[in-house]
């Protein structure tokens, strides 16, 4: 059927283009008009008219007789735009993402080169100031004359690093180099009240010999992080871990434990100091009975504020 159909369409064709192109050319002899138009141009409009005549024949042939054609016409075209527009649609989500991975992609890119930055500074001197380092730690209350105790705190942390990095010029002064825009936000915390914590850290990796130090402030709020007497962590020891190296093992678990707690509560110190002879009041209990349970508590020996260290004792008792 499809082949009877393509060879009926190329014999409708030959026979009507020579009609059009006759008609044509009788129209241009006759100086036929159509619009005002040159003969010659209105005999051009009739043929393009002709052909145009034949391609709708044509098309209404193919609907008329071949089915794939008219499925393909109004049943598949749709559906495929349709297709595509869903598919358009889909894609959103997924620029999206290519975006935002090229975005990490960036920031990941950024993060090596400051790594191989910091690898460089590394190998072409002696790195004694890392970045980020804190590098002092001063106590201030709020009062009438808080510039002046921030003047004060700037020259003793300046006086301490220039120790550091430069000990043998001693004819450089103010070493340490920050934004007036920090230290305006500082005075305008302090001027609310309370006391606080001002941690002086580095901006860059610092070479030994270096004039300069870029450094920024960060305040904390300088409050209680335990009390005497308080007990900070705890755990039971069964029968099975009366032995001194499970015992052992429990008590860097529970300092451990006690550490991550105070850092929770915002305390900057990096050490618990432990005092008492705990090891020896363990040794002792053991000796005298291994077939009970104890309790084993870390409790702080003194008042402790934000950056103040840590002081504590381990008790162990009878359950």
């Amino acid at each position: 059927m499809a082949w009877i159909l393509i060879v009926f369409l190329i014999l409708l064709g030959g026979l009507i283009a020579p009609f059009g192109d006759l008609l044509g050319s009788k129209i241009g002899k006759a100086r036929f008009s159509i619009l005002k138009l040159r003969p010659k141009k209105t005999a051009t409009i009739v043929t393009i008219i002709t052909g145009g005549f034949i391609s709708a024949i044509s098309i209404g042939l193919l609907i008329l007789f071949s089915e794939e054609f008219r499925q393909r016409l109004f049943v598949d075209i749709p559906f495929l735009q349709k297709t595509l527009d869903e598919s358009k649609k889909a894609l959103v989500p997924l620029q999206q993402e290519r975006e935002r991975l090229e975005d990490k992609i960036k920031t990941k890119e950024k993060e090596l080169n400051k790594l191989k930055s910091d690898i460089k500074e590394f190998r072409r001197g002696n790195v004694v100031i890392k970045r980020g380092q804190t590098l002092f730690i001063a106590e201030v209350t709020s009062n009438p004359n808080i510039k002046l105790d921030l003047g004060k705190i700037y020259n003793s942390a300046d006086k301490y690093v220039k120790k550091i990095v430069i000990p043998n010029k001693k004819e450089i002064n103010n070493i340490l180099l920050w934004r007036s825009s920090d230290i305006s936000k500082i005075e305008g915390v302090t001027a609310k009240g309370g006391n606080w914590v001002i941690l002086i850290k580095s901006a860059t990796n610092v070479l030994k010999g270096d004039n300069f130090v870029f450094v920024y402030p960060e305040l904390l709020q300088n409050k209680i992080i335990v009390r005497r007497g308080e007990v900070i962590t705890s755990e039971v020891l069964g029968k099975n871990d009366l032995n001194f190296k499970n015992i052992n093992s429990k008590i860097q678990n529970l300092l451990r434990k006690t550490r991550d707690k105070i850092k929770l509560r915002g305390s900057i110190a990096n050490e618990i100091t432990t005092r008492g002879d705990f090891l020896k009041k363990i040794r002792d209990s053991l000796n005298a009975d291994q077939n009970i349970k104890y309790l084993l508590e870390v409790q702080s020996l003194k008042d402790s504020k934000t950056a103040d260290p840590i002081v504590v004792e381990l008790n162990f008792t009878k359950l």
